[in-house]
């Protein structure tokens, strides 16, 4: 893909007009009219979270029911690509271009660091408030806050209830600067600081609020586009960085390790949140033309500085890393309005192409958008055709002195992060000492939350389409819009998905590197380049730019076409002015000329009791669910990661990992 594509309009036939009738059924609004093609309601989640943290990758350590029901009964995108940082990712997400073409290339926005998303740049939020959509942000913004031209409700959002920066306490919210001692408040209901959230935990807050929103959406007035990226699982202040109720944690007595103990309770609650999430659109009767996405912005930090125990098994590396396991990241899409659904894709697909792709699902003109990176996959996923995107530029930090790209089956890298430190493989394998997995729980799944109101929605509309076939038979009505008939999910199909969903590394290919003794395979890309073929090595284990030199020329070739459109970083360094002691212990606009101390404590009461459920007219919906939990990682280790006894068996590694303890952390 040429950097800055435009992509073209692929047009959707859609129907506004009102339901002929709408009837309430078991508390819920139904309209009573067939499936729509095209949405308009936007709920969306964003996460971090490890590949092998949840159950429809393979590992059955920590159930992940809701989450799993949504992915078996839409489409698990398996090619998903993200940056490996959580501000490049939210960065690529809003604006539909690759981080170096908006200066967010390298690492994230420290706290005290007076920077944030170019103000030039127009985000996913104007693009659909200016088509009549109702924006909503919940949770982790952390683009940008020292002037509040770069805060949320400045950038499109109608509301925003969270926290500007990367992360908080998950009780008492406030928030530790990783480099400085720097530690301030930080929990907003828009401009205005919400100290009544105090005491409460960070992922009900923000699921709460995400159901607020839904029941009091006014349909009316447009449709609703809803973003929530979610505190969890991501680590809270270094004092205490791992942070769930007892009785969530109680459930996970059988894992040894108390902060993977912990990290699961944290997956837990998010986990509910999913389906919490889902039944609240079930309930306001919005299900009908929605686009569920769920994903994650990056691979998991399984050690180091804000390091959370998630797994990114099997792939290699983890977060702020060129590998798989910083850049491939989780992602499950449902909709009614799909049309191939309860599957397995490898299409190829970045971050960015969410902003043409959701621009398309509203009936709306990609044109609009400009020159951008993203490529508008809605045909692709909704018909399952082959993927329109052929190449992914990963990144080029000039700081670092890396640079990462896929264009087909084939991955170029060269140099890394951290020294190489965090360049083999980590993380729970989800297997016990005997090699064995946990027994997956597909009852569970299936009566999940997510589970149950997904089945019960697809029987209405199964009625409805057997109510229509009678009277198309009679010939009081029209055969009804030729879309494909929804079917539940059974526990065949699940392990069937199951499966396919799982990476496999290649053993065979792995294990005849044993006998190279040229080391021609064996990757050290900060002496010369690594090349990969992802679809046979999705593992990354063997080197093989020695085999294929003309591979390598070309991809070096398209590198350096991208670098010739790349704009510097726009890292500065921090600002002391920024101390939260100046600004009545608040995290603030401190770089804001009308911004003062009184400011920072004034109190926004949460609503005491949300309005009565409206009734629903057709809408355009979209809805993504993506659990963002972030931080960035130049780490500071003081010890030497465990690596994943799986590879221990058959590779053979350059040289062994030495994580020094002098390695300064620089990223939160």
């Amino acid at each position: 893909m040429a950097s800055h594509m435009s992509t073209p309009s692929i047009p959707v036939s859609f129907d506004t007009s009102p339901p002929a009738s709408t009837s309430v059924n078991g508390g819920r609004q139904e309209n009573m009219y067939p499936v729509l093609k095209v949405p308009r309601q936007c709920p969306f989640v964003l996460l971090v979270e490890g590949w092998n943290d949840v159950g429809f990758h393979g590992s059955a350590q920590i159930p992940t029911p809701n989450i799993d029901a949504l992915a078996y009964n839409g489409i698990i995108l398996n090619s998903h690509y993200v940056p490996a940082l959580c501000t490049p990712s939210r960065s690529s997400l809003m604006t539909g271009k690759y981080p170096t073409h908006t200066g967010m290339q390298h690492l994230v926005i420290l706290a005290p660091e007076p920077w944030g998303l170019p103000l030039s740049e127009r985000l996913m939020p104007e693009y659909l408030k200016s088509a009549g959509y109702a924006t909503h942000a919940i949770g982790k913004w952390h683009l940008g806050f020292h002037r509040r031209e770069y805060t949320p409700t400045y950038r499109g959002f109608d509301s925003h209830y969270g926290y500007w920066n990367g992360y908080q306490d998950y009780y008492d919210h406030t928030m530790r600067a990783t480099l400085v001692p720097y530690k301030g408040y930080d929990m907003r209901r828009n401009m205005t600081i919400d100290w009544q959230a105090r005491g409460l935990y960070s992922t009900d807050l923000f699921t709460n609020e995400a159901v607020r929103v839904i029941e009091t959406h006014d349909s009316e007035k447009g449709p609703l586009f809803l973003y929530l990226a979610h505190l969890a699982p991501h680590t809270g202040n270094p004092e205490e960085p791992f942070q769930a109720p007892d009785e969530e944690v109680a459930k996970f007595a059988h894992i040894e390790d108390p902060e993977r103990r912990m990290y699961a309770a944290m997956v837990s609650k998010l986990d509910q949140s999913v389906g919490d999430v889902m039944a609240a659109l079930r309930t306001r009767g919005m299900l009908h033309n929605s686009v569920v996405l769920f994903m994650s912005d990056n691979g998991a930090p399984t050690f180091g500085v804000h390091s959370n125990r998630g797994s990114n098994f099997p792939l290699k590396g983890m977060k702020e890393s060129p590998w798989e396991g910083g850049v491939r990241g989780v992602a499950a899409l449902w909709s009614p309005l799909l049309h191939s659904t309860q599957r397995v894709s490898n299409q190829l697909m970045h971050i960015a192409d969410w902003l043409p792709t959701f621009y398309s699902a509203a009936g709306l003109d990609v044109r609009d958008l400009g020159k951008i990176d993203g490529i508008d996959m809605w045909s692709t996923l909704s018909e399952n055709i082959p993927s329109p995107r052929l190449e992914i530029l990963h990144n080029i930090d000039p700081i670092d002195d890396y640079a990462a790209l896929r264009r087909g089956d084939w991955k170029y890298v060269t140099g890394t992060t951290q020294n190489g430190k965090v360049d083999e493989w980590y993380g729970e394998s989800g297997l016990d000492s005997k090699g064995k997995s946990q027994k997956y729980d597909v009852d569970m799944v299936l009566n999940s939350k997510v589970g149950i109101t997904i089945t019960g929605f697809t029987t209405k509309l199964q009625l409805q389409a057997k109510k229509l076939a009678r009277m198309s038979q009679n010939g009081s009505t029209d055969k009804g819009d030729g879309s494909k008939p929804l079917k539940l999910l059974s526990e065949m199909a699940v392990m069937s998905l199951r499966h396919q969903a799982e990476v496999h590394c290649n053993k065979k290919s792995s294990m005849s590197s044993l006998s190279n003794t040229s080391s021609e395979t064996a990757c050290q890309p900060r002496e010369a380049p690594c090349l990969f073929n992802i679809r046979d090595d999705p593992c990354e284990t063997t080197n093989l730019a020695f085999s294929q030199p003309l591979i390598l020329h070309s991809l070096e070739e398209s590198l350096e076409q991208f670098k010739k459109t790349m704009v510097k970083p726009l890292n500065v360094p921090g600002d002391p002015m920024s101390n939260p002691t100046y600004w009545n212990d608040t995290w603030v606009n401190w770089k804001d000329d009308t911004v003062t101390p009184d400011d920072s404590i004034k109190v926004l009461p949460l609503p005491t009791s949300p309005p009565s459920t409206l009734s629903f007219m057709t809408v355009l919906s979209l809805i993504i669910a993506l659990s963002i939990v972030t931080a960035v990682m130049k780490l500071s280790v003081n010890v030497t990661p465990q690596k994943s006894s799986f590879f221990s068996k058959f590779l053979i590694k350059p040289k062994q990992t030495d994580i020094s303890s002098d390695q300064k952390g620089e990223v939160q």
